[in-house]
């Protein structure tokens, strides 16, 4: 009797431990799979990034310099972009086998895709894949806030499942307990 009362008094007192972790990281929960589900399309639907160009120029011919490739995709970004004249490159992401330089430059999300042998610009396009990324980890606002979040979101989840399996078990245990008494 005495068993069973405290396991009735336990699963109160994690229903509502339950009840309240499940509130708090619903916010967060609900960011990080909206934001989870457009970052999966990102490669299906061109406004997020936009497609990969492929070059068209002899496989034979060598590559160009990587300043040479970022001064192209600058020239080209404030050439189209005037008001991109101060804008960095922040990388650049080079596919050999399709043969371009993904240029993604620091602000405004823009990208520039160049052909990596003749220097021709293939594509000049806002990429939102980086924004996107950037609030689904939580970065969007600081490292810190990033490492706080997430770590806060993952255990919250994997304690949401733990009592949520506590909270099924228990009060079959309970049933279980009258039935034998019974």
């Amino acid at each position: 009797m005495a068993i069973r009362e405290a396991l009735v008094r336990s699963l109160r007192k994690l229903r509502k431990l339950h009840r309240f972790l499940g509130l708090s990281i619903s916010f967060f929960l609900i960011i990080s799979a909206a934001t989870g589900i457009l970052l999966a399309l990102k490669k299906d639907v061109n406004i997020i990034q936009p497609p990969t160009q492929k070059s068209t120029v002899d496989k034979s011919q060598p590559w160009l310099e990587i300043p040479d490739i970022s001064s192209i995709a600058q020239k080209a970004l404030t050439t189209q972009h005037p008001d991109q004249m101060a804008n960095v490159v922040d990388r650049i992401d080079v596919r050999p086998n399709k043969g371009i330089a993904k240029v993604i430059f620091k602000e405004g999300n823009w990208e520039a895709q160049i052909d990596g042998r003749s220097g021709e610009v293939l594509s000049i396009a806002k990429r939102y894949s980086d924004w996107i990324e950037s609030l689904h980890d939580g970065s969007i606002i600081s490292d810190g806030f990033k490492l706080i979040s997430m770590n806060y979101l993952g255990f919250g989840v994997i304690l949401l499942i733990l009592t949520g399996i506590y909270l099924w078990w228990g009060p079959k245990k309970v049933r279980f307990s009258r039935r034998r008494r019974e």
